[in-house]
């Protein structure tokens, strides 16, 4: 079957490549996925299909009709059969392409997952088919250009931080409450990265913009509200009234915002700036406001005991040695998290879940020595599960 659609013909690393709008309902039609799990990888022109994230991509698209984008599809078609361009007039870059869709092979070099999750998408509404992608189609010349063109495309490609993420992100409620609050509360004011997920050496910043929003996903939950509800404007108060009150127990934070203390002299010599307690802190926070809304903020005064240091001498603090401290480092994976999160919660009296209990049987079984009381009681029932979910 002959197809034939409007191009714009351009060159770039002095090949020839055409562009063009395609339909999103067209994608499934002109682009199938080689099973490249099959062939070795020096064979393959392009990576193999990561179906986990084409959901993802789907939901993306589906939750955000009013505004989702992408870049081009960039594919590579095998001409089997005659390809005709035909221009509009003599000089004109711009025409018809012509070819026969039948004998036509597309490798795409770069939007696989895209193409994936288009296919799956329209099926589940299939207004989405009108809409138009570009596509920039090159002439295959042989493997080893399939995959310098793989290579290329994605060489410079760049994640970008979380917190930048979370700085651009006006989607997600919980980004701008993270945003909001970081104006809102006074010794966050101008003390935030709001581009990096780690602190530079010489950083005169306290904490991460990424920090803050996992603290405040553990303080408040994912569902914070659409911004404008009375549901927002709640939770959002209650991240202010909190991280403000967690900063006049820390009156480390209030000696650098004052300019007493260096941020970086703080970040080298205590934990307290660091994600894995921030995340800690919310955590804490949203077990005080769950079992105690009366009198949080007296139970929260007693982190002013907590001893930040990360070392006693050339000794690391027994305090947070094997907890958040492993090997002389400071850990931010899961289980440093929850270690962190089941002491500060057991130093606050809170109630901890069966796996908190654990980590702390565990670590004092390992001889450590922290708590001056015994661990936070048991929960059970209706509240474990409450306290599990947040």
């Amino acid at each position: 079957m002959k197809v034939t659609f409007p191009v714009l013909v351009g060159t770039i690393g002095k090949r020839q490549y055409y562009a063009t709008m395609m339909s999103l309902s067209e994608v499934p039609r002109f682009f199938k996925f080689n099973d490249w799990e099959q062939v070795d990888p020096g064979l393959r022109a392009q990576r193999v299909l990561n179906e986990s994230r084409v959901p993802d991509i789907k939901r993306y698209m589906l939750e955000r009709e009013d505004g989702y984008i992408f870049s081009s599809i960039t594919a590579s078609y095998r001409d089997t059969s005659p390809v005709q361009f035909t221009p509009s007039d003599a000089d004109s870059r711009v025409g018809t392409l012509e070819m026969d869709l039948e004998n036509m092979e597309f490798i795409i070099n770069d939007g696989q997952h895209r193409a994936a999750a288009i296919a799956v998408a329209i099926k589940e509404n299939t207004d989405l088919g009108k809409e138009q992608i570009s596509v920039l189609l090159f002439r295959e010349e042989n493997l080893e250009r399939l995959q310098q063109m793989f290579t290329d495309l994605n060489r410079f490609a760049h994640k970008t931080s979380k917190s930048l993420d979370i700085l651009y992100d006006h989607r997600d409620s919980l980004s701008t409450i993270t945003k909001q609050m970081t104006e809102m509360v006074p010794v966050f004011v101008g003390m935030i990265d709001k581009e990096k997920t780690s602190i530079p050496l010489r950083s005169p910043k306290l904490l991460t913009l990424s920090a803050l929003y996992d603290a405040n996903e553990e303080l408040l939950g994912a569902e914070v509200g659409a911004p404008g509800t009375a549901e927002f404007q709640k939770n959002l108060a209650r991240a202010v009234d909190y991280w403000s009150e967690v900063s006049k127990v820390i009156p480390d934070w209030q000696q650098v915002r004052s300019g007493q203390q260096l941020a970086q002299a703080l970040r080298q010599e205590k934990i307290n700036t660091h994600g894995v307690v921030l995340r800690a802190l919310g955590a804490v926070g949203n077990g005080l406001l769950t079992y105690h809304p009366d009198d949080w903020r007296d139970r929260l005064a007693r982190l002013r005991e907590v001893d930040w240091r990360k070392a006693m001498g050339t000794r690391v603090n027994t305090f947070w040695d094997n907890v958040c401290i492993v090997a002389g480092s400071v850990a931010s994976n899961r289980q440093a998290r929850k270690a962190t999160q089941a002491v500060l919660k057991a130093w606050l009296d809170l109630p901890l879940d069966a796996q908190e209990r654990q980590i702390l049987a565990n670590l004092q079984e390992a001889g450590w020595k922290g708590l001056p009381t015994t661990a936070g009681p048991e929960v059970n029932g209706r509240q474990a599960a409450e306290v599990v979910s947040r």
